[in-house]
């Protein structure tokens, strides 16, 4: 299993922690996120079939982009 911290800067409440966690339990494989809105960070724990590129490509297409 893999996990990795992002910086998302779009992030300003709880709401928005709550739409990236929605996305993102969608892709296979993904299994745990959590979110502080007051870092503006994101952590996610994922196995295949999920990917790094799958993560963040997602996370893109919902207007959260990584840093």
């Amino acid at each position: 299993m893999e996990k990795k911290s992002f910086i998302i800067p779009a992030i300003s409440c709880g709401h928005c922690i709550m739409s990236i966690k929605n996305e993102l339990s969608e892709l296979a494989g993904v299994k745990k996120i959590e979110g502080d809105p007051q870092s503006k960070s994101i952590t996610v724990e994922w196995e295949p079939p999920a990917t790094l590129d799958n993560i963040l490509n997602t996370l893109k297409q919902i207007n959260y982009p990584a840093q």
